[in-house]
C-alpha cells in the first residue's frame, strides 16, 4: 500500500481503465450492469475504502485488488459497495393487497397449504435490510390471526452480506416504518425505550418467522427449498441484461411450486422470455 493522498483532486478519480475493471467484475460475479455513466457513483461508493486501506489513489488500489490477488479480500466489499440497497416498508403497496386478499385465501383456503400441513413458504429474493421480508411477514402474521392453524416462513436473501446483518437485527428509524398500517405497528414494531434514538423493531414473535441468507442471483443453482410458495423479486432485474433477467427468473421458477406467485417490479417485465409463467395482475404472475 502506498501513502495517503497529497490532495491532489484527480488522485480518488478513477480512470477508465480503471472503471472497467470494476464494472467487469461486478458483472461477472453478480450480473450487475455498471455503464459509463455509473461512473461517479462507483468512485462515492469506493473513495471511503480506498483512504481506510492508505491507498494514494484508485490506480493503486485497482492494482492491488486486480494484479496483486486482492480480490479475494476485496472481492466482497466492492460487491457491497456497488450493490443498490434501497428499500422501503410496503413498497409497491398494491402488491401486498394483493397477496392479502388474494393469494394467501387462494394458497391457505382453497388449496390448503399452511393449514396443518407444511408451512406456506414466502421468499423475498432482493431483501436488502428486511423491510420487504418483513412487510410479507405481517400480512402473513395478519391471516394467521383471522386462521389460527395457518403457518407460514418467510426467506430473505441478497447478495450484501452487510445489509443481512442489518436484517437480522431488525432495528429501524421510526420514519422509515411509516408505510406500516397502524394496526400493523401496533402489533409488530416496538419502540426503543431510549425515545432520543427514534428507533422501531420487530417484535421477537415476526423475527422468528423470517430468516435471511446470502445468495447471489449469478448463481447456477440457487441455495432455497424448491418448495416455495409466494416469491416477490422486485426491482433487482433492472440492474440486469435481458439475458441474465431471463436465466434469473428461469432459476426462480425452478424454486417455486406450480400454483405458486411471482412479483416482480412494476418497472419490470417478463415479455418476450420463455417461463413457466402466466400472468394474473400487473407484474404479478402464476408459476404453471
Amino acid at each position: 500500500m502506498t501513502g495517503q493522498s497529497d490532495g491532489d483532486p484527480r488522485a480518488l478519480l478513477l480512470s477508465r481503465r480503471d472503471f472497467d475493471r470494476v464494472a467487469n467484475f461486478v458483472n461477472g460475479h453478480a450480473g450487475i450492469l455498471l455503464p459509463p455513466v455509473k461512473k461517479a457513483m462507483v468512485e462515492g461508493r469506493l473513495r471511503r475504502r480506498v483512504r481506510a486501506l492508505g491507498f494514494a489513489d484508485f490506480r493503486s488500489y485497482c492494482t492491488y485488488v486486480f494484479q496483486q490477488e486482492g480480490l479475494a479480500h476485496e472481492g466482497d466489499f466492492i460487491i457491497d459497495a456497488i450493490t443498490t440497497n434501497k428499500t422501503d416498508f410496503f413498497r409497491e403497496p398494491d402488491h401486498f393487497h394483493f397477496l392479502a386478499e388474494t393469494v394467501l385465501p387462494q394458497l391457505g383456503l382453497v388449496e390448503r397449504i399452511g393449514l396443518g400441513g407444511e408451512p406456506l413458504q414466502i421468499w423475498s429474493a432482493a431483501a436488502s435490510i428486511g423491510a420487504e421480508a418483513y412487510s410479507l411477514a405481517m400480512v402473513a402474521a395478519d391471516f394467521a390471526l383471522q386462521h389460527k392453524a395457518f403457518r407460514f416462513t418467510v426467506l430473505g436473501t441478497d447478495i450484501c452480506s452487510e445489509v443481512l446483518t442489518r436484517a437480522v437485527t431488525a432495528i429501524y428509524p421510526e420514519e422509515m416504518v411509516t408505510p406500516v398500517p397502524a394496526a400493523m405497528r401496533q402489533r409488530y414494531l416496538m419502540r426503543s425505550r431510549d425515545r432520543a434514538l427514534a428507533e422501531v423493531r420487530i417484535v421477537p414473535e415476526l423475527r422468528q418467522r423470517v430468516t435471511f441468507a446470502r445468495q447471489n442471483l449469478n448463481e447456477p443453482v440457487y441455495a432455497v427449498p424448491k418448495t416455495i410458495h409466494v416469491v416477490f423479486c422486485r426491482n433487482v432485474l433492472i440492474y440486469f441484461d435481458k439475458v441474465m433477467q431471463e436465466a434469473v427468473l428461469s432459476r426462480i421458477c425452478n424454486c417455486l411450486l406450480p400454483g405458486g406467485y411471482l412479483f416482480i417490479g412494476h418497472s419490470e417485465t417478463v415479455a418476450g422470455f420463455s417461463l413457466p409463467l402466466r400472468q394474473v395482475a400487473p407484474t404479478i404472475f402464476l408459476r404453471l
